[in-house]
């Protein structure tokens, strides 16, 4: 069993469990440090969409840190089971809702929309390319994304990077959108 650990906010030093899986890559502490500075240290009232929650390390430090609900979207059934168990344990069930399916699939059938949409795909599978256009049907006018890829992103729709990082292979991306 893998584990990363939250890094701010009411669960701060809380421990996440999550099994092996294919494609599963926890952004790293530095990373999502950075991006919460980037965001502000909290995130009260907002609605955030986790589109590949695999560790759930993304949605459970945006609900740490104020989040009022939090989508959590796996279609692996081992890693959605360790991402219940570990909403039970931070008896975050009141903010924190989990979703099986297919990023793709629920972007295309739900009608929420979110202040902050996170996207950390697998690489090398051209994830980014086929969920760019259902990403406006999500986003509150606001909203921002942050975006994880293999290699830099410039835009994405109207969605503009603001601010960009490394992290060895991972280019990390806070996106806002642009003037139309």
């Amino acid at each position: 069993m893998n584990s990363v650990r939250i890094i701010g906010g009411d669960w701060r030093r809380r421990v996440l469990r999550f099994p092996d899986s294919e494609g599963l890559r926890p952004t790293p502490d530095r990373v999502r440090e950075t991006l919460f500075n980037w965001l502000g240290q909290t995130l009260d009232g907002q609605t955030c969409l986790d589109l590949f929650a695999g560790s759930g390390a993304l949605g459970f430090e945006a609900a740490s840190r104020g989040a009022a609900r939090v989508v959590l979207v796996e279609r692996a059934p081992k890693v959605l089971a360790a991402l219940a168990d570990n909403a039970r344990l931070l008896h975050a069930e009141s903010r924190v809702e989990l979703v099986r399916r297919d990023a793709l699939q629920y972007l295309a059938s739900t009608s929420a929309k979110f202040d902050l949409v996170f996207v950390d795909p697998p690489y090398k599978a051209g994830w980014i390319g086929k969920l760019t256009p259902l990403l406006p049907g999500v986003l509150n006018e606001s909203g921002a994304l942050y975006v994880e890829a293999e290699h830099e992103i410039d835009s994405l729709g109207d969605w503009q990077t603001v601010r960009r990082g490394r992290a060895g292979e991972v280019h990390y991306h806070l996106l806002r959108r642009g003037p139309n």
